[in-house]
């Protein structure tokens, strides 16, 4: 089959051997696929990933022991647990010790024509998302699991730093929650796209004060110790961003200010695809170019560039 690779750096292949779905796993052919933040990070050397990489996609299981799945459209949740250990019990699965993380960990990807998971993943669509929506589930579940963790009030003040895929996203799950949050980034012409939105935005240089409850979606390694400086004492940090490398970060703050800092991550989809379905969040106009998978370099020039919001990838 046709995919992406990454071994150190990233090559097209006409030729990598199709996957084989163990008993208990089912094999999809995918429609969708989007480019994020943390594969950028991974063609960087996060997590020192060989393989396929790719996370979020919508496609077609065409093999399947279980046939009520053959034919259905779906997204998946990316990790997949050894559901024998305490975690996978409470289901944790996201926090398995012995986990494989579609296209991040131990298990190839969506940047393919194929890929596997297991069936207890798989989540078939309702016809009323379409794969240019559904295709948003997994980052959008992300958004979501902040809510899972943390109590926010609507009274709260409420900063999202950054302006890229997963801001964008936070912003738009909390504006459809019934909160008012302001995005503060530093480029122009993101910030007028997600005015246009009817999110409100600041130039990261204009804010002021301090804010009850800050998102740091910067991915970038200055982003924490700027979120520090904007947390209100006894506020809560949540830390969404994934890069390559290390940082130099003054803890003190946190400690001085009695900050909450809360690490957020991966998310139910089920969550996501009810918010997609009854229509509260639509995330198809972040959509900027769909690129076939042969033009991948394009691909991945365009979603490092600013200018950008969600590029996505057809693999089929």
């Amino acid at each position: 089959m046709r995919a992406l690779t990454l071994n150190q750096s990233l090559e097209f292949r006409h030729d990598y051997p199709d996957p084989v779905a163990p008993a208990g796993e089912s094999l999809v052919k995918v429609t969708l696929a989007g480019i994020c933040g943390t594969d950028l990070e991974l063609a960087r050397g996060y997590m020192g990933f060989s393989g396929i990489p790719g996370h979020e996609f919508v496609g077609v299981v065409v093999e399947s022991a279980d046939p009520s799945l053959i034919g259905q459209r779906v997204v998946g949740e990316i990790n997949a647990g050894c559901r024998r250990c305490a975690q996978c019990a409470i289901g944790l699965e996201r926090h398995c010790a012995n986990r494989t993380v579609l296209g991040i960990l131990g298990r190839d990807g969506s940047f393919a024509e194929y890929l596997r998971l297991p069936d207890e993943n798989l989540i078939s669509l309702p016809e009323e998302i379409e794969d240019r929506a559904a295709v948003f589930a997994e980052p959008l579940a992300a958004a979501y699991e902040i809510f899972e963790q943390v109590e926010i009030r609507r009274d709260h003040s409420i900063l999202i730093l950054g302006d890229g895929r997963l801001a964008t996203l936070v912003a738009l799950a909390m504006k459809a929650e019934g909160y008012a949050p302001i995005i503060g980034g530093h480029h122009r012409e993101k910030l007028l796209r997600l005015n246009q939105l009817g999110l409100e935005t600041l130039a990261e240089t204009d804010l002021k004060g301090r804010f009850d409850v800050v998102v740091d979606c910067t991915g970038a390694s200055a982003g924490f110790g700027r979120a520090i400086e904007l947390t209100r004492p006894r506020g809560t940090l949540i830390l969404k961003s994934t890069m390559a490398g290390e940082a130099r970060i003054d803890l003190a703050p946190v400690v001085i200010n009695e900050i909450t800092v809360v690490g957020s991550r991966c998310g139910r989809l089920r969550t996501a695809i009810i918010a997609l379905a009854s229509r509260k969040i639509d995330p198809k106009p972040l959509v900027s170019t769909i690129y076939p998978l042969a033009e991948w370099r394009e691909a991945f020039a365009a979603a490092r560039s600013p200018s950008s919001v969600k590029i996505l990838l057809r693999p089929s």
